[in-house]
């Protein structure tokens, strides 16, 4: 008998129809000797729903985020209920836990709480009278009894934390793919479920643009050694298994192809090189609380720098507008944007022990026209910036040149 936590998405539980295929699978895992705790998220898309209409109050301060989160987390209530009492009417015992029902106690930065503490009891104790708990996913307590929320990903976090207190055998997030793919099969028709990655090879995917889960769930299963498995809810197909290393296993040189059309690029150009000037040109983006990503410093013969970054698309016209506020300060000699980029990356922990990867990417882009912008590199990834025109082109390129739509 093993224990395992089940996490179900919006999509997996839109519909009472859904819902009941849901439930398929849970009575199935019990039947087959196994323990099952269950996490939901709202049904399809209600809590965007819910988010709306918080956002069209237009609220302010502390106090609305408090009520925002209280009013956030009524969708899971809804999801939890339903699925209990569909078990309950096949035969098995089931019962629904809210977050504070649980005891899973965060911090008070509401609407983006993290999880301090889980006390287990209550779960062990439903687990060894037979119970299937079902837990909503996304919400919490904080130490004054509040309402909080986890933030985007939330209920994936939840799944995962449940799955660390209660030493689960795996947690497994279900949702409408059928794993990881070595990249979009939306762009690439051959892209190829994955049976196996790493937690190291997914944080960087999930970073990268990769959407099938949020970087903070796989940290927290990669902290407490939580194997994931990601699967879909619509057929029986095994999924991607996310785990640690395997010292002995030879890894494959590339595991994925991430991309994002979600950034910006930014230039100023003809600065002075001395010691601070990176801190002068990002001191005033990061106060903004603008995130940047990719940087490069040129020096020219004239000892002057130019200076460019990549940040989200959303924040591009307020990154330009602040390097147009300080450009008169740092004797700028001119200053470029562009939106029209997008973000290539190959990831995958064999790039460890294997050499000339990096001229290989270049060379197959260099064959397609495409030029590159930017590079970034860390030890198991390569990352370029091109003009967003030639995104899918060069992905499939890529996919093709590493072999990746072979086991």
């Amino acid at each position: 008998m093993a224990l395992y936590v089940k996490k179900f998405g919006g999509t997996s539980v839109a519909t009472l129809d859904h819902i009941e295929k849901v439930a398929d699978k849970i009575i199935k895992s019990k039947l087959e000797g196994d323990d099952v705790v269950v996490v939901v998220s709202a049904m399809g898309k209600e809590t965007d729903r819910l988010a709306s209409l918080a956002d069209s109050l237009n609220y302010q301060g502390a106090s609305g985020e408090r009520e925002r989160d209280v009013l956030l987390s009524a969708g899971e209530q809804v999801t939890i209920a339903l699925l209990s009492m569909v078990l309950l009417n096949r035969g098995h015992k089931a019962e629904s836990f809210l977050g504070r029902q649980v005891k899973i106690l965060t911090d008070a930065a509401h609407t983006k709480a993290r999880i301090l503490d889980i006390d287990n009891k209550e779960l062990k104790a439903k687990l060894s009278n037979g119970v299937i708990p079902v837990v909503a996913g996304f919400q919490g307590e904080d130490q004054n009894g509040n309402i909080t929320t986890l933030g985007r990903g939330g209920s994936d976090t939840t799944a995962v934390a449940l799955a660390a207190a209660l030493k689960a055998k795996e947690c497994q997030i279900y949702t409408d793919v059928e794993g990881i793919f070595t990249t979009d099969p939306r762009v690439v028709e051959a892209a190829r479920c994955l049976d196996r990655i790493t937690f190291e090879e997914m944080l960087e995917l999930a970073s990268l643009g990769s959407r099938v889960l949020h970087t903070r769930s796989v940290e927290f299963a990669s902290k407490y050694h939580v194997s994931l498995r990601v699967t879909s809810s619509f057929n029986d197909m095994p999924g991607t298994l996310i785990t640690d290393e395997e010292k002995d296993m030879e890894a494959p040189i590339i595991s994925g192809i991430a991309f994002t059309k979600d950034e910006a690029k930014l230039t100023i150009r003809g600065v002075e090189d001395v010691p601070g000037i990176a801190s002068s040109i990002l001191g005033p983006i990061s106060r903004s609380d603008i995130e940047v990503d990719m940087i490069l410093q040129n020096i020219s013969a004239d000892m002057s720098t130019d200076f460019t970054f990549t940040v989200a698309r959303t924040d591009y016209s307020k990154s330009l507008e602040i390097l147009s506020e300080i450009s008169n300060d740092l004797n700028a000699r001119e200053i470029k944007g562009d939106d029209k980029i997008a973000k290539v990356s190959l990831v995958g922990v064999g790039m460890r022990s294997h050499a000339g990867v990096a001229s290989k990417m270049f060379e197959v882009l260099a064959d397609e026209g495409i030029n590159i912008q930017m590079i970034s590199t860390s030890e198991i990834k390569i990352s370029v910036v091109i003009h967003e025109k030639y995104l899918e082109l060069a992905v499939r390129a890529l996919h093709s040149a590493f072999d990746l739509e072979s086991a």
